[in-house]
């Protein structure tokens, strides 16, 4: 009788063993766990979806059957059944089943997204390895990130280059500085170390994100914490004095907390360009703790210390002479930034979703603008001293609390679901500005300054925004999804002029409201498995910003900006799924749009420009040849234009309508072949050729920029944990301009980086 218990009670252990597989799905590259994956038993085509962590667990056969694994953006995968499966799923190179997040803050497939979205994975960022932001970014259609040296930028996406607030930068969905406050360098305060992936929603996105999402919003989605653990270090530098190395460590435990810390430092000292100097420092942690088995509690931390010279652009003289000397010895930016953000996400069930997130930003910008530097001497008018300049110290700070909460439904009926959500951001914005005196010599170099008592600007402003949003799609027919979009925002300043009415900034204390109900509408339609199409109406705004309403004004005189967009587009898979193509044609109408007025002492104002036109076409097109080479080509070519505008110039009306608006290339394009042999394992190679097109620069269409190509060539070879890499940007040495401008005072050219060689090395560990 004993010996037969025992034999009941080995079946019984076996039994359950052999009917029982669990794990985790991870992906391949960083080690984060996979929600949503489909695993299915070859043997009794039985099947399971794992949960929001990544974990799984399905009736099988250990060491017998087969599972199947399907996830969106993912290869699908075979491997036999286990106990304990850590399972590493690769990304799908080519396809239209990617998942996106940035359209509704949710996941969904792309081709169910009828909106122009362009994604940067890990994959992408890990191959490039990106020195700078726009490495990566300038590699999607439509994308032109200006580099100002030093990681500064500005942005160009279905717009000129310019400086105004036509764009939302976000961390994984929050922005990350408060709206009203925005600054063309704000990728500034972003941990590239800490970035998993990049989505680039081109178009206004307003009627989700609100303000500044004009030309289009640009999330930074976060790495998630290893599932095992994980840490790696690497360093780089090249012939231009730069210098950077990278750092992280990641693990969870227990398959309930995880926690990731990650940052970089960068140093550039003796530069090509005198007076070029900077470094960086960011670090980013992240915590992600289970709390059920329908709950999650995340918090993220993110801190930027940065310091830089400001060296100007170059005039025409210097730059086609290739004299990189610069005439200012004392200029410079620095930024401190900290953000930190706490979210609780509920899985109700798999049709229901409730998320709430806390954040809270400290940030300030304190520099002497070299841009704000301007010569008493006026050459047309014969006047001024030629020794003496102008300029200004001045800092701008916030910080901010808020809070943000959004409520995802499914519905049984025609597929549908409900997005909505509300958010509310308090943000006491301060700002001051100093009158310096520079001594200019007779070589034209701005040698020193005296500091004055006497202030342009010292006033703080109370920020408030509140806005409400839904966002409601459904399939009334197969295949025909249709989306309907609408947000409220509004906007109040409480603005306190610590200067009183005889001041450079004279605006009295007071209040201005702004606020605007933001629609949009917009379909999909699969024609068949390989062919889509989509077409969308959205509406874009954005309230005068805090610094454009106040300082240098008697009154707060400046309009709200409204855009118009219209878009059709559509994607297609062929040659058995190896080829990608996506198109996107718009047309965008702009209102009161701001941009920079030239004053007679060189000064700038911003004043609404009337009525304008973006219009053009985006394109991209993957290919995948063979086993070992793809390739990429990403472009636009494209319309901007004023349609009714009239500038006063030195006492003249001046009539632009017609004219193509300053640094508008009509052409953009980036194109890359990657080459990955399978007879060397770990090894790649890639040549990258970027086109920026000729381009009028300055408003009378009189001046023009030739336009540019720069080749970028890089190799990588990873074997085991080490991985080296040499990247040799510009190969060709082409002398050539990130940004042109022509004004009365003369042309200016930002240098685009010579030829540089930038070597790396890195180790990485994890757990098998």
């Amino acid at each position: 009788m004993r010996y037969l218990i025992i034999l009941i009670a080995l079946f019984s252990i076996n039994y359950s063993q052999a009917q029982s597989a669990d794990g985790v799905a991870t992906d391949y590259l960083t080690g984060e766990p996979i929600p949503f994956v489909k695993v299915v038993n070859s043997s009794t085509s039985e099947g399971t979806i794992s949960d929001y962590f990544g974990t799984f667990t399905l009736d099988a056969r250990v060491g017998k059957d087969t599972l199947l694994f399907i996830a969106n953006g993912f290869k699908n995968q075979k491997t036999v059944a286990s106990k304990n499966m850590l399972l590493k799923l690769s990304p799908s190179p080519i396809g239209l089943n990617s998942v996106v997040i940035s359209t509704n803050r949710e996941q969904e497939v792309r081709k169910e997204v009828p909106v122009a979205i362009a994604s940067i994975n890990t994959e992408i960022i890990e191959n490039n390895k990106p020195t700078s932001i726009d490495q990566v970014l300038n590699q999607t259609p439509g994308v032109n990130m200006v580099d100002l040296g030093n990681e500064q930028h500005t942005m160009s996406i279905r717009r000129p280059i310019d400086y105004g607030a036509s764009y939302l930068y976000l961390e994984d969905g929050i922005p990350i500085r408060t709206s009203g406050v925005f600054n063309h360098n704000a990728l500034l305060e972003i941990n590239m170390a800490n970035v998993g992936k990049v989505e680039i929603v081109r178009g206004p996105a307003s009627s989700m994100y609100g303000s500044e999402a004009i030309g289009g919003a640009v999330n930074f989605i976060s790495k998630k914490p290893t599932v095992k653990p994980s840490a790696g270090v690497s360093a780089q530098g090249n012939n231009l004095g730069y210098k950077r190395t990278d750092f992280y460590a990641s693990n969870t435990v227990k398959n309930k907390l995880g926690f990731r810390f990650a940052g970089y430092y960068a140093d550039q000292t003796d530069g090509l360009l005198a007076h070029s100097d900077f470094n960086k420092l960011a670090l980013s942690f992240n915590m992600r703790y289970k709390s059920s088995k329908k709950g999650e509690l995340l918090w993220s931390n993110a801190y930027i210390d940065y310091d830089s010279d400001m060296a100007g652009s170059l005039d025409s003289t210097d730059f086609y002479k290739k004299l990189y000397g610069s005439n200012h010895t004392f200029t410079y930016r620095k930024v401190n930034a900290f953000r930190s953000k706490l979210a609780y996400n509920r899985f109700w069930s798999k049709t229901s979703k409730t998320s709430v997130t806390a954040f809270y930003r400290n940030n300030s910008i304190g520099q002497n603008p070299a841009y704000r530097v301007k010569d008493d001497y006026r050459p047309w008018a014969g006047t001024g001293d030629p020794n003496l300049a102008h300029g200004q110290e001045n800092e701008n700070a916030f910080q901010s609390i808020g809070l943000f909460a959004q409520h995802k439904q499914k519905f049984n009926f025609y597929n549908a679901n409900l997005v909505v959500g509300a958010s509310a951001d308090f943000s006491p914005n301060e700002y001051g500005a100093r009158y310096i005196e520079i001594s200019k010599n007779n070589s034209g170099i701005y040698k020193d300054y005296e500091p004055t008592d006497s202030l342009l600007a010292d006033y703080s402003a109370n920020i408030y925004n509140t806005a409400i949003y839904a966002q409601f799609k459904l399939e009334p027919i197969q295949k025909l999804k249709v989306l309907f979009g609408m947000r409220y925002d509004n906007f109040m300043y409480v603005f306190d002029n610590n200067l009183g009415g005889n001041s450079f900034t004279s605006v009295e204390d007071g209040e201005n409201i702004f606020s605007r109900i933001i629609p949009k509408v917009g379909a999909t339609y699969q024609i068949n498995t390989h062919i889509g199409s989509y077409a969308n109406f959205s509406q874009g705004y954005v309230p005068p910003q805090v610094t454009t309403l106040y300082v240098g004004n008697d009154i707060p005189s400046l309009k709200p900006v409204f855009y118009d967009s219209y878009e059709v587009g559509g994607w297609a898979t062929f040659l058995k799924d190896k080829a990608k193509l996506e198109l996107s044609l718009y047309r965008m109408e702009g209102l009161n749009e701001i941009i920079s007025v030239l004053q007679e002492d060189g000064s700038t104002e911003k004043q609404n420009a009337g009525k304008t036109l973006h219009q053009g076409i985006e394109y991209s097109l993957n290919l995948k040849i063979g086993k070992d080479i793809s390739m990429r080509i990403s472009g636009t070519n494209a319309l901007h234009q004023f349609t009714d505008y009239v500038e006063a110039v030195k006492g003249e009306e001046v009539d632009y309508s017609g004219k193509s608006m300053p640094q508008s290339p009509g052409w953009i394009m980036n194109s890359q072949v990657t080459y990955k042999p399978s007879y060397l394992k770990g090894f790649r190679s890639s040549i990258e050729w970027q086109h920026i097109d000729r381009y009028f620069m300055e408003k009378g269409n009189t001046k023009v920029y030739s336009g540019h190509d720069v080749l970028n060539l890089r190799l990588g070879y990873e074997y085991k944990s080490f991985e080296v890499w040499t990247n040799v940007l510009n190969l060709t040495d082409e002398l050539y301009s990130t940004v042109a401008r022509a004004t009365a005072w003369g042309q200016s050219y930002a240098l685009g980086r010579p030829r540089n060689i930038n070597i790396g090395i890195a180790y990485k560990f994890q757990k098998k």
